[in-house]
């Protein structure tokens, strides 16, 4: 059944794969970014060529998770045009490649305030609606580094660890109302996105040289990350647009609550499931079970 879906960070990456994705699978997809008449000019442009050209329900609007106003505006066009909304996809992300220590807590601040802060900002504009229908999916795209824990990337892996412990809890109030939660947690990619590229570096020079030693490390990270890849694995960022077309195509109730999308063999899995079972151990012994369970939608 085709639903409408607003993803954040869609202007490139895994976000703009998905908007080309779920709208060839028929949804209509509201494909949100920054500043879509200034810099993201031509990200916005192809995907509005791409629904026209293939006949398919791609929009663009404009959204800055920095911003609760913004976040508002969005949903507001989205509900005014569409008349409802179905599913959020958090994507919109940032990345920061270094050493721990060389970051200063700004540069912490603008990290969390994009890629676990703008999660909440996003949520609080739709859940309002999603709440009064009984009915929804916040799907976020997550990471498998907060299992497997990376080195030099200290800040990113601490807001993907944030942008995680807020979806798991508001999985278990807004459940309540009928609203379904999925985690998809991407391995690393080194290809198909501007991660890695457009990746901030730690605002302290001085600190950074401190760490001079480990700079080798750093610079062989990607081949590193690389030769974790199975022989002819095609390790690109579009089978996680497949796998949300994927889950969003699953009966409601039916969804699981993780997912993980990874060419690097790292475990993850087997670590989800150890930590499924402890948490609902945990939250049954409390006396909310019941919290464990998406009541049944009334849509």
């Amino acid at each position: 059944m085709s639903s409408v879906v607003l993803i954040t960070g869609a202007a490139t990456g895994i976000g703009n794969l998905t908007a080309r994705a779920l709208a060839a699978a028929g949804h209509t997809v509201y494909a949100s970014m920054r500043d879509p008449r200034g810099r993201n000019a031509g990200h916005a442009e192809e995907l509005l060529e791409l629904g026209r050209r293939e006949g398919q329900d791609i929009r663009v609007v404009e959204l800055d998770v920095q911003s609760d106003a913004s976040a508002e505006a969005a949903v507001a066009t989205v509900l005014d045009e569409a008349g409802r909304l179905d599913t959020v996809v958090h994507n919109a992300g940032h990345l920061y490649v270094g050493y721990v220590e060389a970051f200063t807590p700004e540069d912490i601040q603008r990290l969390l305030d994009i890629n676990a802060v703008g999660i909440q900002r996003v949520n609080r504009a739709a859940l309002p609606h999603m709440r009064a229908r009984r009915s929804g999916t916040l799907l976020y795209v997550g990471s498998t580094t907060s299992v497997v824990v990376p080195p030099f990337l200290g800040p990113y892996v601490a807001s993907k660890f944030a942008a995680d412990a807020l979806a798991q809890v508001t999985a278990y109030e807004v459940g309540q109302f009928g609203i379904e939660t999925t985690i998809v947690m991407p391995g690393p990619f080194t290809q198909g996105t501007e991660h890695f590229p457009n990746a901030s570096r730690a605002g302290d020079a001085e600190r950074t040289r401190a760490y001079a030693a480990l700079d080798a490390m750093v610079a062989r990270n990607e081949e590193a990350t690389e030769g974790l890849f199975p022989p002819g694995a095609d390790a690109h960022p579009r089978a996680v647009a497949e796998e949300i077309v994927r889950v969003l195509a699953l009966p409601a109730g039916t969804r699981p609550f993780r997912t993980v999308v990874d060419f690097s063999q790292a475990g993850v899995e087997e670590v989800n499931e150890v930590l499924r079972r402890a948490q609902e151990q945990f939250v049954t012994r409390l006396g909310f079970g019941e919290l464990l369970h998406v009541k049944e939608s009334q849509s």
